[in-house]
């Protein structure tokens, strides 16, 4: 059952948010561009095939523990709840959690507005009688959750450790907004937050992650190249960029960059830009955490663990927290 609400949407011919952030990570030192521009319909398709990848083992992973787990969501979450997916892509994990919590709806949310419509008119067929409330738009700017919940209970879903593409204090920020969200006070059963999180782990494993051997993940890093030149009138020459995957120990992180492998001299929007040889742009941060930063980083944001499930080998971990 797919409805639609009126919230307003995202979708502009030239997103002035989109033009802002990436003048202003052209002319910063060291570039560095926010990861969220990554998703135009073709990024996002993009994604999809990276999480299919040999190399991509967060999503069979996360996956694996939304399929064995259902009987442990269904007791820890009860029924009746609205599922408000941040960042909801394809919502291909998204059936095993509403299979076994039995929810009231499902509000997918997300920036890529054709993705999300597509997307959530696949799952609504595949579940007839649950509402499909999408909504359009970036879960990092202040939202407005559809009135057809009305009084139901919420739970957040956010897999795929999106959340470790943020800054620690942007991620503390964002768990907190999401709270504020989901913690609606007319609700009687507060608010509640499954979550998925990346483990630290082997460096070589991490970094072929990120560094597929088809080439998909640097299709992805590239295609923001694309993106730029399409929509911000910019002359890029797309062969004068690698990309590049590096493991940042101090900070517990990999990291993607685009490489310049030759001097350059390019234009976005009006606006003359240079690079060295060698000089990158920063476009994302993946953070791994370790057993208990996960815990500490969701109680930072307002939230209090109550159940974790990890995988055999300690990959990845799915974490349920209460609004506290």
């Amino acid at each position: 059952m797919l409805l639609t609400d009126d919230a307003p949407t995202a979708t502009q011919a030239v997103d002035p948010a989109f033009r802002r952030d990436i003048i202003e990570g052209l002319s910063r030192s060291p570039k560095a561009t926010p990861p969220i521009w990554f998703y135009d319909r073709h990024g996002s398709e993009l994604f999809e095939a990276i999480t299919d990848l040999p190399e991509y083992y967060p999503t069979r992973t996360e996956t694996a523990l939304l399929e064995q787990h259902g009987p442990d969501f269904a007791e820890a979450m009860g029924e009746g709840r609205a599922v408000v997916e941040f960042g909801a892509g394809s919502s291909r994990k998204t059936p095993h959690l509403l299979r076994a919590i039995a929810p009231g709806a499902y509000v997918p949310i997300d920036i890529s507005g054709d993705f999300l419509r597509a997307s959530s008119a696949t799952l609504a067929q595949a579940f007839p009688n649950l509402p499909v409330i999408p909504l359009e738009g970036d879960f990092n700017q202040p939202l407005t959750l559809p009135k057809a919940i009305g009084a139901m209970p919420r739970l957040g879903f956010f897999p795929g450790s999106t959340i470790g593409n943020m800054e620690p204090d942007a991620a503390v920020d964002l768990l907190r907004a999401m709270r504020r969200v989901l913690d609606d006070a007319s609700v009687a059963d507060g608010a509640m937050l499954l979550i998925g999180m990346d483990r630290i782990k082997d460096q070589d494993r991490l970094i072929a992650a990120y560094d597929d051997a088809a080439g998909v993940t640097a299709a992805f890093n590239l295609n923001l190249i694309t993106r730029i030149n399409r929509e911000l009138e910019g002359d890029l020459p797309i062969d004068g960029f690698a990309h590049r995957a590096r493991w940042n120990d101090a900070k517990a992180r990999v990291e993607m960059h685009l490489e310049a492998v030759r001097p350059l001299h390019f234009h976005v929007a009006g606006q003359a830009f240079r690079m060295a040889r060698g000089e990158t742009i920063h476009t994302e941060s993946s953070h791994k955490y370790g057993v208990r930063d996960g815990r500490l980083l969701l109680r930072s944001g307002g939230w209090e663990p109550v159940r974790e499930w990890t995988d055999a080998d300690g990959l990845f971990s799915l974490i349920l927290a209460r609004a506290g």
